[in-house]
């Protein structure tokens, strides 16, 4: 006898998203998380609630002009599909750009979402219009941040496990998918001993029991690798970007293992695209830490200097914000695996961000009176999560003279490969171009036309200066470590979510959502990512899987 109609593995955003729309169609759903209940709502809990939209109202008061047809101009020129797996991938991208152009928005917002006014322009390319990057902005930072994404779901679920439609049992690790004649019929798997720990902190593996549990659905929704290095590095496309860094920092919880996805090869499931991932190139160490490596990134403005682990300014399109795979390529071909941001205070104070619900208690408020006192009335100060790294983080340095900045450098890196010299021609060169209008320096380009729109110049983008004028300082340098964050690649499936095993032909009872399926398919992003498509992968692939017509 079924315990469930559908039993779902993982309490991320994409298993709540199935969740919810299961017991919204009267099913019986079991929810297992190997995590405690703190955990609930995974990592999307950490994000900083960003969303790929396209059309939109907020969009359009700011003065961008959006289609579904740039959008998809701009996803195929940065996926650059060109695989014969890439058939579910494609389909997949095609369904989200009518989504996310759609209806996405308002039923968003018939559950309580709003997002800031100012759109966000991600990853802004800086090749050709047929390749990788985003035309115009299209980063919608929801109002409440990760936390805020996730609250209208969670209650959803809840409001169904106190109707009796949907139980949640955590500290329940799948080991095994059930399988009959070819079907998935269940799960089963280990009883780990309970654990207060808060939300990301490292748990406790200590088995106490085993349980079964019959379902006529699995769908999986576990997420990916980015917490287990040893996987990361397995997959590193060698060919494609050069060897995987030595040190990393973990942008995501160590329970982030990628565990299911073998379990679920083990049951018919197909991986596509695994070397196809998403890791950042401005991850800093995070100097109050929560999980184990802990990493954060920095969401730059555009006018950072950025140099390789030498000294050496990184060629264009290795800007801040504009390439992320391309700059990664780059960082690693130098022979090290980090690089340097150098700016001034002016530039950290308007142009820094940190990624995360966490590092951005003014937004995760939701509340305009916060933004206001941390962004605005803040005199030079940068908000306050920010100047807690400058002053307490171990990549910082700060400095009156370019000398102190240098030998800061080399001391951080522990080497002698920065020349005092060598950057004070790179940067005297670079402040010769800040009264030219028609400069050559293609940053400064890059600079001027983000102040051409309206959200660049009110909050993203300093007015260029010149670093070596003391007025501006200080000085600040920062090492950016390469971050783990996503895998692009996953279990393949059709557009109900079904898993499709490696003859083509779909599983029978088996789905899966989320970062396990490549949000889609098994890669809907193929080798790019546009940004905010991460957590509108999730919502939308745990939708089309709880909305299925097979399912249950």
């Amino acid at each position: 006898m079924a315990d469930a109609d559908a039993i779902i593995v993982g309490a991320g955003l994409a298993g709540l998203v199935a969740a919810a729309e299961l017991g919204d169609r009267g099913r019986k759903v079991i929810l297992l998380e190997q995590e405690n209940e703190n955990n609930l709502g995974g990592q999307a809990f950490w994000s900083l609630g960003g969303l790929f939209m396209v059309d939109t109202p907020e969009q359009r008061r700011m003065g961008i002009q959006d289609s579904q047809e740039l959008a998809t101009l701009d996803w195929m020129g940065s996926a650059q599909f060109d695989r014969p797996e890439d058939a579910w991938p494609r389909q997949w991208a095609e369904a989200y750009l009518n989504f996310a152009s759609g209806e996405m928005r308002s039923w968003l917002h018939a559950m309580g979402l709003r997002w800031f006014p100012v759109v966000g322009w991600a990853e802004r390319g800086g090749t050709f219009a047929t390749g990788h990057g985003n035309s115009v902005p299209r980063f919608h930072i929801t109002w409440g941040t990760g936390p805020g994404v996730l609250r209208p779901f969670e209650q959803r679920v809840r409001a169904h496990v106190a109707a009796g439609r949907i139980k949640l049992l955590f500290r329940h690790q799948v080991d095994r998918i059930t399988m009959k004649n070819g079907a998935a019929t269940g799960v089963s798997g280990t009883l780990l001993a309970p654990n207060t720990a808060a939300r990301g902190r490292r748990s406790n593996r200590d088995a106490t029991g085993e349980f079964e549990l019959h379902g006529a659905s699995v769908i999986v929704t576990s997420g990916g690798i980015g917490g287990n290095f040893d996987l990361v590095r397995q997959s590193w496309p060698v060919e494609r970007l050069g060897p995987p860094p030595e040190r990393m920092v973990a942008g995501v919880p160590a329970h982030v293992d990628g565990r299911m996805i073998a379990i679920s090869e083990a049951a018919g499931g197909h991986v596509i695209n695994r070397d196809r991932m998403w890791h950042y190139t401005e991850g800093v160490a995070n100097w109050d830490p929560i999980w184990p490596n802990h990493g954060i990134r920095i969401l730059p403005g555009p006018s950072s200097m950025w140099f390789d682990a030498t000294g050496k300014r990184l060629p264009p399109p290795c800007l801040p914000g504009f390439d992320t795979l391309g700059t990664l390529k780059a960082i690693l071909a130098s022979g090290y695996d980090y690089s340097w941001f150098v700016l001034t205070q002016k530039i950290i104070k308007k142009e820094f961000a940190l990624s995360g619900s966490e590092q951005n208690p003014d937004f995760t408020s939701g509340k305009w009176g916060e933004v206001i006192r941390s962004r605005v009335l803040s005199g030079r100060r940068a908000p306050r999560p920010v100047e807690a790294f400058k002053e307490n983080g171990e990549d910082f340095v700060v400095a009156d003279t370019l000398e102190e900045l240098v030998a800061g450098m080399n001391r951080v890196a522990d080497s002698n490969l920065i020349d005092v010299a060598e950057m004070r021609a790179a940067i005297t060169a670079r402040d010769a171009q800040v009264v030219n209008p028609f400069s050559k320096d293609t940053q400064m380009m890059a600079i001027h036309a983000a102040r051409k729109y309206r959200g660049d110049q009110l909050i993203r983008t300093a007015k260029p200066h010149r670093f070596l004028d003391p007025a501006n300082g200080p000085l600040i340098a920062v090492r950016l470590n390469v971050l783990t964050r996503k895998t692009l690649g996953g279990l393949q499936t059709d557009l109900q979510g079904r898993m499709v095993s490696a003859d083509g032909v779909v599983v029978p009872g088996l789905f899966a959502a989320g970062e396990v399926a490549g949000f889609g398919g098994g890669g809907y992003h193929g080798y790019n990512a546009l940004e905010g498509t991460f957590l509108g992968g999730c919502i939308f692939s745990g939708r089309n899987a709880g909305r299925s017509d097979i399912v249950a």
